[in-house]
Formats: structure tokens, C-alpha cells, sequence
């Protein structure tokens, strides 16, 4: 048989360039973050500072969720790998954050951001760079109107919460009702949603004074309100001006029916404020952590015993609710990894992760509008 060495050598290159080009194909295609063995993921929140404790109950959850999975043979071969960085709660260092994750560490996709006003800023880094971001603290309409493609939210908005602690209170024949709150994204938006949750009921806040982030100079707030003598005051703050509000409030001789949103954090409010800290109405947008008739709040407690963490919080089952809904996410898009698949993916969820419902869909980043209404007891137990 006759083999024409020049028709070969034109075969042997032709196949070196079509492998040659396979290779570069596969490159190319290759995803930030995702390598034959592993998946990058990055996260914002504080660690220090006077809100530290919230992001570190958030990243322990996450962590302990991740390492699980691992141990269990990871994500369709892939281990999983959490790069956390401290922001103290400052929007600057967020996007800085943010910034370095992306570029830097070159994380895949980011997940448990902390702060309204942070991650509103930090939205325009990682939308301008594709990259999705799974769950905030944050209840803020700006990060979920109009719906933006790479921010999902895991938690109900403050319109929500507000809404319910409104018509509570406008239920127990309450009308003059004041509004303490944080001078930022956060605390304006809880106003916005006190406001027109009042609105509906032909009301108007009795009062509406704010304290600075990361201040506990509440002096002029409580000289303010207690002018107003109202018969309840919602406030939009985090654990330490809220309790510094709460004590100074008493001192002043009022005693209006107190309530606040989910991001005070109940736990941490407790150990700050002690027994000042009964009575106190704390709106939650996760399960109860230690309710055994729901099935998530019993595999997150079950998670951190394991971890040898015995502490359980509102944070941390968010963290663990918020690490799952990612991880699930991931998994549905398979071996071959993209933001964009994942994405894709995300805007199709529905799904019933144990008594805790997420869905999203091409218009709709809100996640949840799970709003449950406890009070702090005796004890500091919380009760609902």
C-alpha cells in the first residue's frame, strides 16, 4: 500500500493544530476561580470593630457548611475554598475587598456580605465584573429594585419586617409610633419602610431622629424622642446603639414598647443590654435557630456541634442557609462550571431547604419574605 509522507506530514500537522487548538479552546474556557480540583469563593464582612461579632458568627457557619461538603467528596469533584477578608463594617474597605477578591484572589463567586450601604457599593464592582454574590445582610431596597443579574438576596427585605412590626403594633391600638435609626443605607431604608408601612394606616412617624454608623452617640436621639413621648419606638440600629438608646431611654423616665429588625442580631443584644433588653419586639427573617420541628434549624445545629461550636444564632443560620443555597446552585450547574451557568441556574431556583424557602427568577432577587416576630423574655430567652 502506497502512503503519500507528504498527504501524512499534512494529516501529523493538521492534528497537531486541532490539538494545539483544542488545548487553547480549553483554556479559554477555563473560569475564574474554578480549577480540575477546586472552586474559589470570596467574602466581605466585618470581623472587627463593635460589628465583628456578626461576621464572625456568619463566617463560622459558612465555614463549618463548606468543610462538610468537602469531607462528603466536595462539589462534582471539586473541593471547595472560602476566602474571607475583614471589612469592619466601612463601605470603603468593602469595595477594596471586593476589588482584591476578583482580582487578586480571583474567586468565582462571592458569597455572605454583610451592611446595605456596603453592599450597595460593592454591587457595581461585581456586576460591572459578572460575578454573582449570594447573600447579604441586608434588607435593602437598593439591592433588590430593580432586580440586578448578579445579586441574590437569601433574606426578606426591611419593607417586610417593617410592614409587620407596624401592623402589629397599629394591632394593639398603637398610633404614635417613633422611629430611632442608623444614618445609612441600612437605617434609611427601615425608615422608608416604617414610614409607609404607617402610611398605610393613615399615620406618619410621632418622631424620626438617627444615630451615626459606628456611633453610640445616641444623646440627641433620646432628647428627641422622649419630647415625643411615643407609645413605641421601631428602631433601625445595630446591637450597641441600640442598647446604648435603650438604657439612656430609661434613664430619661420612658418606657415605649421597643422593637427592632433582624440585623441587631437578638443574642448579641442580650449580652449588651442584659436585663434592660426584655419586652424588646425583634422582627426575624430566619428560622428559629433551636425550633426542632424545622428540619434546616436542626442540620445547622447538628453542623456546628460537629464543628465542635456548640453556639447557635440568627447570624449563623443565615450563614449555613446563605453557604447552602450556593452550594446547591453550583451542583445544578454541573462539571463544566461558569458564573454564567450559575447564574442561569439561580434564576431558576425554588427550592425548600428545610422549612426555608428560596426562589428567584430573571426579575426578582428578593429570595425570601419569611418574616417571623419574637421577643426577648426572661432571661433573655427568646420567645415567639
Amino acid at each position: 500500500m502506497f502512503i503519500d509522507r507528504r498527504v501524512m506530514r499534512s494529516v501529523t500537522i493538521a492534528s497537531a493544530f486541532a490539538i494545539a487548538s483544542m488545548v487553547t479552546a480549553t483554556f479559554v474556557r477555563a473560569e475564574v476561580g474554578v480549577s480540575p480540583s477546586t472552586i474559589t469563593l470570596g467574602m466581605s464582612a466585618p470581623f472587627t470593630g463593635p460589628n465583628g461579632a456578626y461576621g464572625i458568627e456568619m463566617r463560622e457557619a459558612i465555614s463549618a457548611y463548606l468543610a462538610r461538603v468537602n469531607e462528603a467528596g466536595g462539589v462534582n469533584g471539586r473541593k471547595l475554598q472560602l476566602v474571607a477578608m475583614d471589612d469592619g463594617y466601612e463601605t470603603v474597605r468593602t469595595v477594596a475587598n471586593t476589588r482584591a477578591l476578583l482580582d487578586e484572589h480571583k474567586v468565582f463567586a462571592l458569597v455572605g456580605y454583610y451592611g446595605s450601604s456596603p453592599t450597595t457599593e460593592a454591587m457595581k464592582v461585581f456586576s460591572a465584573a459578572r460575578t454573582p454574590l449570594v447573600g447579604t445582610i441586608s434588607g435593602a431596597d437598593s439591592l433588590r429594585n430593580p432586580a440586578e443579574r448578579y445579586m441574590f438576596n437569601v433574606r426578606a427585605s426591611y419593607a417586610d419586617e417593617t410592614e409587620a412590626i407596624v401592623n402589629q403594633l397599629v394591632a394593639l391600638k398603637m398610633t404614635r409610633i417613633a422611629v430611632f435609626y442608623q444614618n445609612d443605607g441600612f437605617g434609611q431604608s427601615g425608615l422608608s419602610g416604617v414610614t409607609a408601612a404607617l402610611k398605610t394606616h393613615g399615620l406618619e412617624p410621632a418622631a424620626a431622629v438617627s444615630v451615626e454608623r459606628n456611633s453610640l452617640d445616641v444623646t440627641n436621639a433620646v432628647q428627641t424622642i422622649a419630647k415625643a413621648s411615643p407609645q413605641a419606638v421601631v428602631m433601625v440600629t445595630l446591637y450597641k446603639p441600640t442598647a446604648e438608646f435603650v438604657r439612656k431611654l430609661h434613664q430619661a423616665g420612658q418606657y415605649p414598647q421597643l422593637t427592632t429588625l433582624s440585623p441587631v442580631g437578638a443574642d448579641m443584644l442580650v449580652t449588651e443590654l442584659g436585663k434592660e433588653a426584655r419586652g424588646i419586639v425583634v422582627s426575624q427573617v430566619m428560622p428559629y435557630p433551636r425550633d426542632d420541628a424545622v428540619p434546616a434549624a436542626r442540620e445547622y445545629r447538628r453542623l456546628m456541634a460537629t464543628e465542635g461550636n456548640h453556639k447557635v444564632s440568627y447570624y449563623g443560620i443565615e450563614g449555613f442557609i446563605t453557604a447552602k443555597v450556593l452550594v446547591e446552585a453550583i451542583r445544578r450547574a454541573g462539571k463544566d462550571l461558569t458564573r454564567e451557568k450559575l447564574v442561569g441556574v439561580l434564576d431558576a431556583t425554588d427550592v425548600d431547604l428545610g422549612g426555608y424557602r428560596v426562589a428567584y427568577a430573571p426579575q426578582s432577587r428578593g429570595g425570601s419574605k419569611f418574616v417571623d416576630l419574637t421577643i426577648i423574655g426572661g432571661g433573655g430567652k427568646i420567645v415567639r
